[in-house]
């Protein structure tokens, strides 16, 4: 990536940044509060934007200093730009941008294009530039140009596919990914127009995977996955939780009690019992109702020695307090067990992935909670608590785990801001590998993802916010 700073910035050092420019861009005086709301939509920009012409002219100047022509080329027609607010600005821009006359080795302030269309060589480019205003750097995510050609339209009988009209050798490098990525994720698509549209929307995720790869820390493995075929939007809408981050939504819990002695070096829950096998949310934004069951299966566990596998379907129907599929807050679902008196076995009130009539019955409760606690937000007291009162939920920014096929992950903290929490998942255990410190965590997207249905984080660096919303049921 070009322009940008090697070693990631304190959160210390952000927010001291960003209460000087909070009321410029909107970032506010409180810095108990987020720094950003969820991010958005994508949102279409006028050509006159302050923040487009300075997206578009940093474009401009690396497009030709990447450039082997002799003269400039300067944006001659913007045809579509949108901004996001996605870990700072993303600005997609679609433009043309034509040759001038001013050779690259002048200073010239002005430079004309050439009269003669002839001379006027143009060329097509999306750019896709990330700029982060209150660190004062832009950078050039990606850019993909090419000769723009007048089509003209002829009358014919045959019928060219889609995959014939790119290169030959990328086309079938593609295709058999794609196709290979169909046959094991058993993708069916309700029409060719739409898998013309999923094929493109894997092409680019291959490339965001790339871009995550060159970017990661640890040791992390990044590539196709089963959501390879979804839109940045579509998976955050479908499997994430955006409740999480509105802190504001969160009730007080009490502090838990500290662990009575320091965290041993290494330690799993799965070794001893107090974790059940990984289960799947389906299309539903459940999460947060498998991190609090996979909390209380482990509480029970350690008090009565037995493992029960809880039901989250339960919630997803008699949480009032919670959005169902739309997500929740692990502190409103303790609060709504209690209430309920208890949850019911996955056997007896079993998963469906949407809403429906809460049918709960007391008489067939297999386990309560008497109450619930937050733990600290040290990751070593983390550890020392996990290790003695079993396996914690918590949450995290899933930024780095769309595209996650195995080893431990470590996103830049600018990357994976640590405010934009939005998935809900258990940890389960902690340790190293190869020298690399690293969280086990117990996700709820089936056993085909990741590592056998797990993520490996970075520890020691609260990545990805994996610190700020640890918690446990209570049973006495």
């Amino acid at each position: 990536m070009v322009g940008f700073h090697v070693c990631p910035v304190s959160l210390i050092l952000l927010l001291a940044i960003a209460a000087g420019l909070g009321e410029v861009y909107g970032l506010g005086e409180d810095l108990g509060r987020p720094l950003f709301e969820p991010p958005g939509s994508p949102m279409r920009l006028q050509e006159s934007d302050p923040g487009l012409l300075k997206a578009l002219k940093f474009a401009e100047e690396r497009y030709n200093r990447g450039s082997n022509a002799m003269h400039l080329r300067k944006v001659s027609r913007l045809v579509s730009a949108t901004r996001q607010l996605v870990k700072g600005l993303r600005y997609t821009i679609t433009a043309e941008l034509s040759n001038t006359q001013c050779k690259k080795s002048t200073m010239l302030r002005t430079c004309d294009f050439y009269p003669e269309s002839q001379k006027l060589k143009t060329e097509v480019c999306l750019f896709e530039v990330w700029d982060i205003p209150w660190q004062g750097t832009s950078s050039l995510l990606s850019q993909k140009c090419q000769p723009k050609v007048e089509l003209q339209q002829e009358e014919t009988n045959e019928v060219t596919e889609a995959s014939t009209r790119q290169p030959l050798k990328e086309s079938v490098e593609l295709l058999g990914l794609f196709k290979e990525f169909m046959t094991k994720y058993n993708k069916v698509y309700s029409s060719q127009e739409e898998a013309d549209r999923r094929l493109q929307i894997f092409k680019e995720n291959l490339k965001t995977a790339e871009k995550i790869q060159s970017l990661d820390e640890g040791s992390a493995e990044y590539g196709v996955t089963k959501f390879s075929d979804l839109t940045e939007e579509e998976f955050r809408l479908t499997y994430l939780n955006p409740l999480l981050s509105q802190w504001t939504l969160r009730r007080p819990m009490k502090p838990a009690s500290p662990a009575r002695s320091p965290a041993p070096a290494s330690w799993d829950w799965r070794d001893h019992g107090a974790v059940s096998p990984v289960k799947n949310q389906g299309l539903c934004g459940s999460c947060w109702a498998f991190s609090v069951t996979g909390n209380i299966e482990g509480q029970w566990f350690l008090k009565h020695g037995k493992l029960l596998s809880l039901s989250e379907q339960e919630l997803v129907d008699c949480d009032g307090l919670d959005h169902a599929c739309r997500g929740g807050l692990p502190s409103n679902a303790y609060e709504a067990i209690e209430g309920l008196g208890g949850l019911e076995a996955e056997n007896d009130y079993t998963y469906s992935g949407h809403k429906q009539k809460c049918s709960f019955a007391t008489e067939k409760v297999a386990a309560y909670i008497n109450s619930s606690v937050e733990l600290p937000s040290d990751e070593n007291e983390m550890a020392a608590w996990l290790a003695e009162n079993g396996p914690v939920s918590v949450a995290l920014n899933a930024f780095a785990m769309q595209f996650y096929k195995k080893g431990v992950s470590h996103p830049w903290m600018i990357l994976c801001n640590p405010w934009m929490i939005d998935h809900a998942v258990l940890l389960v255990g902690y340790g190293e590998r190869n020298g690399i410190p690293f969280w086990a965590i117990k996700n709820s997207w089936g056993e085909d993802y990741g590592e056998e249905g797990y993520y490996y984080l970075y520890k020691g660096s609260n990545a990805c916010g994996i610190n700020k919303m640890g918690s446990s049921a209570v049973i006495n």
